[in-house]
């Protein structure tokens, strides 16, 4: 693991109620969505949050034994572990019914099995991936100055004009290119940082260049927005599943 990664991992290892938080956030409305999938209506939504929180805390107790050299992704990680979290699941609620115990595979044995190896779809990678673009926004948000932040939000999330921008807000065009660029500069970074921290394989670490993140400002500026909007999009669909 990369320093950035191993830092998180013990983070979480430690009980740290930000970090927890920050993998909540990021990374909560996928795996809610995949698991409402699986359970195919078996499983209601306080269910599904439940499960969800389960598979987050059982992260944190075997990330240490994941071996990224056997090619899974980030992704396929948590995704293995949500299966076997609904999977017990479901296996109490059917030994319920039979009036009988069970005793479910453990995660090492689930993983271990060549039946346990999950294909992740495109779209979910999407998603993981919007996840971790809107995250490094937030960071960016939370560090520049509030008018640089917001300039760039109308220019690039907003998709106005300099013109416009400089009309509305009371300041020189040349003004709005210099707030653009300084905020660009410090998502860049913190886009390079959230994908190192969640990255565990090669694949993962070249998650800019083949998201169409790595290019030059005017296609760093509209990946950003297309994947922004895509994920914000999701998040509302989620939630409305949810509701």
């Amino acid at each position: 693991m990369n320093a950035l990664t191993t830092s998180f991992v013990h983070r979480l290892r430690e009980g740290d109620e930000a970090a927890w938080f920050e993998l909540w956030q990021d990374f909560g409305p996928a795996i809610r969505f995949q698991l409402q999938k699986w359970g195919r209506g078996r499983v209601g939504f306080e269910t599904v949050q439940d499960l969800t929180q389960e598979t987050l805390a059982e992260l944190s107790k075997c990330i240490d034994r994941y071996d990224p050299n056997r090619g899974a992704r980030f992704s396929t990680w948590i995704l293995t572990i949500a299966k076997h979290i609904l999977g017990d699941e479901i296996d109490r609620r059917n030994a319920k019914k039979r009036g009988s115990g069970v005793k479910p595979l453990s995660l090492d044995e689930r993983i271990d099995s060549k039946s346990a190896v999950l294909q992740v779809d495109e779209i979910f990678e999407q998603r993981m991936f919007g996840a971790k673009i809107c995250a490094a926004i937030r960071r960016t948000e939370s560090e520049v100055d509030f008018l640089h932040f917001q300039v760039w939000r109308m220019r690039v999330l907003d998709n106005k004009v300099g013109k416009e921008i400089s009309a509305q807000l009371g300041i020189s065009e040349p003004t709005v290119s210099r707030h653009v660029s300084k905020t660009r500069e410090c998502l860049r970074q913190n886009i390079m940082k959230v994908v190192m921290q969640y990255s565990f394989t090669p694949e993962e670490e070249g998650e800019i260049s083949s998201g169409g993140i790595g290019g030059n400002d005017l296609d760093f500026d509209t990946a950003v927005s297309e994947l922004y909007h895509s994920h914000q999009l999701f998040l509302e669909q989620e939630s409305g599943r949810l509701l």
